[in-house]
């Protein structure tokens, strides 16, 4: 087994100075949140270890910013392995591909996030890497072109997607494991964002990060945005020291109701009491709100729906029946959602 190899070697960009600007976690127990997904992949990287191979192909599927690059970095990490890592639309041609299998070192990870937006041919060439470890090269052109047989070192494959819907069967079954990232609780963000605020310096009691954690949408990347928003606002009134009374002077500036619901949020909402609750079509609704329809169904819906103010339905979205009268009766009072 090897110990004595670079830990990390990243290709087609480089890795951000991320000291300089957030906590990055670089171990297992670093990693808060996700803890049974964590238990799972700890005791695959040690059985890989203990045999001295690679990692089975993992997939990593689940809403965006949950954390599924910093998993991939610290199975690096913890392997004592390199990493590659790139953008599944960044890879146009098969040659780009074939390249960077071909400079993978033994057992290293090879992650490529947005796995679903490889082009065809692309997505072709890993299907003989991952399961022999070989890539078919075409060499010349017309009559004279001829195929080699392209050996590569075994290898880790490390796919990342926010669509497994849209990912094809034959890569799919190809992953010898699969695991879903959930969506956070409070509870895990709070401790998050505590872990935040240390090493941003910032003084944060635990009711305050909290607070931050309830309007964080179940995302970390969410909760160290909003984090950063409030130490500016520290900043700017001199002081290190985010009081209760500061961060909810922050989330009211930067428009964040109590309940983590943005001004957008309120617009769905407030469009659909003032339509009966709807149902509307996803096309009408984002004409109405001045907001395109990919954005409102990736970013803003499946928020709105844990939080139970929406539901979709055959014939568009709609506000739940219950939730509906309590909505009216606060328009009516003229509540601070409308």
């Amino acid at each position: 087994m090897e110990t004595d190899k670079p830990l990390m070697t990243l290709a087609l960009h480089e890795a951000p100075e991320e000291a300089t600007y957030d906590f990055h976690p670089k171990a297992f127990e670093e990693y808060l949140g996700q803890k049974e997904l964590k238990t799972k992949l700890q005791l695959y990287c040690h059985a890989a270890q203990l045999r001295g191979e690679p990692l089975d192909h993992l997939l990593l599927f689940g809403p965006p910013g949950l954390g599924k690059t910093t998993l991939a970095l610290i199975m690096a990490q913890v392997m004592r392995v390199g990493i590659k890592i790139c953008n599944g639309p960044m890879l146009e041609r098969t040659g780009d591909m074939v390249a960077l299998l071909s400079s993978l070192e033994p057992r290293d990870i090879l992650f490529i996030d947005e796995i679903h937006r490889m082009a065809t041919p692309v997505e072709e060439v890993l299907y003989n890497a991952m399961e022999h470890f070989r890539v078919d090269v075409i060499v010349g052109q017309g009559p004279g072109a001829k195929s080699i047989n392209l050996p590569l070192h075994p290898f880790t494959l490390v796919g990342a997607t926010t669509k497994s819907g849209m990912l094809s069967a034959p890569l799919q079954s190809r992953f010898g494991i699969s695991e879903r990232l959930d969506y956070y609780s409070d509870e895990d963000l709070q401790a998050i964002i505590l872990q935040s605020a240390q090493f941003l310096n910032l003084k944060l009691s635990p009711e305050s990060a909290l607070r931050i954690a309830g309007c964080a949408r179940g995302t970390p990347r969410i909760a160290k945005k909003l984090l950063r928003r409030v130490r500016d606002f520290a900043q700017i009134h001199n002081q290190n020291h985010a009081t209760d009374i500061l961060v909810q002077e922050s989330l009211n500036f930067l428009g964040i109701d109590p309940e983590g619901l943005t001004q957008l949020d309120h617009k769905i909402i407030k469009m659909l009491v003032e339509h009966n609750g709807g149902p509307l079509g996803l096309e009408t609704l984002a004409s109405l709100v001045g907001e395109d329809s990919q954005t409102i169904e990736e970013v803003y819906e499946p928020f709105l729906m844990r939080k139970g103010f929406i539901e979709r339905t055959p014939r568009g979205r709609q506000i739940p029946h219950k939730r509906l009268q309590t909505l009216i009766l606060q328009k009516t009072g003229q509540s601070a959602l409308f």
